[in-house]
């Protein structure tokens, strides 16, 4: 099934780099960076995300972005999206048209995770209890789905996916068995296993994981983190790929079984937290937080988004972006304070770069991130004018 929506926004050049400037430049610094906050300032007053189709009867709660070399024009995003009623939907073209994959056997599944690598190979995860839970994949671009894992006992069930982009192997996140987290592993991109287990800390009783956006697990080889609520809005962390565990509290709210952290984001040694209470969206209370020391010690954000978040991606080195029922925010200093942008209901999002971001939600919504060219494009104007100016160009 093909979707018509509107020609999505265009990529851009990417910025130059800015050659060393004569000393007399350092004098109107000031006055460049000054203009330069005020251009990132208007980059947040407007909206981030432009919806391109909805209607679809399904809640989609993962989206992915890929690389697809399109023979004219070089690489492209490929972007696949999953949810309910066994969805699986693909966009070669940026999110012009889209095409929907059906998985017989799997048409009732609730497709909660999702990870492309290019738009030929990409798995899907769905979440339930005992045989509901399961992990396909396809290497032909959608056409066949061989399933390569089945729940078989009916106390697991899974909450998210992840790949390690430099190797084919890819991991799963399930809530508890007998009292620890489950993690199943394919080191061959093909068979699944459950990892050891025996140096995992115990879970906390009716602590669990959240699978509701697809970004409570991180897996970049050989590091794995994965965050929890409940009882508690813990991170676990193992630097050598499960051999060891480290288990840190965080101040995001917890006590009830709606409650804790939600969605995990790193940029090198910053990490960021988002969550809340799903079943009281509107509350604010809590809901972020940051750390600068690759998760060892935990902050609030001084200035919270505006109510539970389910999901939160870096759009580049200082800037985040957060999705929830009641709305969307954005953070464009580490996560330290938050400002409303939307107000869509998302529940997941995949950031490619500064120029290429989806995020999906309910009733078959997707939209993508507003590109943000014309301010970019100003300062970097603006910055080159005041150099030539001052050089004699």
């Amino acid at each position: 099934m093909s979707l018509e929506i509107p020609q999505g926004i265009k990529t851009a050049a990417r910025m130059r780099g800015v050659r060393r400037l004569p000393q007399q430049f350092l004098m109107l610094f000031p006055v460049v960076l000054i203009a330069a906050i005020f251009v990132c300032a208007a980059a947040t007053k407007g909206p981030w995300w432009i919806v391109q189709t909805s209607g679809l009867d399904t809640n989609l709660r993962a989206v992915a972005v890929g690389e697809y070399q399109e023979p004219q024009h070089g690489p492209v995003p490929v972007i696949w999206a999953s949810g309910s009623n066994g969805v699986i939907l693909q966009s070669k073209d940026e999110g012009t048209t889209w095409k929907q994959f059906h998985i017989l056997g799997a048409e009732k599944l609730d497709f909660r995770g999702i990870h492309a690598f290019d738009a030929q190979e990409a798995y899907v995860m769905s979440s339930g209890e005992g045989d509901k839970s399961r992990i396909y994949r396809t290497t032909d671009g959608g056409a066949n789905w061989k399933l390569q894992y089945t729940g078989q006992r009916k106390e697991i069930f899974l909450d998210a996916l992840a790949c390690d982009g430099s190797s084919p192997e890819c991991m799963a996140l399930g809530d508890p068995v007998d009292s620890k987290f489950l993690i199943l592993t394919a080191a061959d991109g093909e068979h699944w296993n459950e990892m050891a287990r025996d140096n995992m800390p115990a879970a906390l009783p009716n602590e669990g994981a959240f699978a509701a956006s697809g970004t409570c697990f991180v897996y970049g080889g050989p590091a794995i983190t994965f965050v929890t609520g409940g009882p508690a809005a813990r991170v676990f962390h193992s630097p050598d790929h499960g051999r060891s565990w480290t288990v840190t509290e965080t101040p995001i709210v917890h006590g009830n079984a709606s409650s804790g952290i939600f969605s995990i984001a790193f940029h090198g040694e910053q990490v960021v937290v988002v969550g809340g209470d799903y079943k009281d969206p509107n509350r604010p209370d809590r809901v972020a937080a940051y750390s600068q020391d690759g998760g060892k010690t935990w902050t609030l954000a001084a200035q919270q988004p505006g109510g539970y978040r389910s999901a939160v991606a870096w759009v580049d080195g200082v800037t985040l972006a957060a999705v929830g029922p009641n709305g969307e925010d954005v953070s464009e200093d580490g996560g330290v304070h938050w400002k409303h942008t939307d107000s869509l209901n998302l529940n997941a999002l995949a950031i490619q770069d500064i120029w290429h971001g989806w995020a999906v939600g309910p009733n078959g919504t997707i939209a993508q991130m507003k590109n943000r060219e014309e301010y970019q494009v100003r300062y970097e104007r603006e910055q080159g004018s005041r150099v030539a100016a001052l050089s004699g160009r």
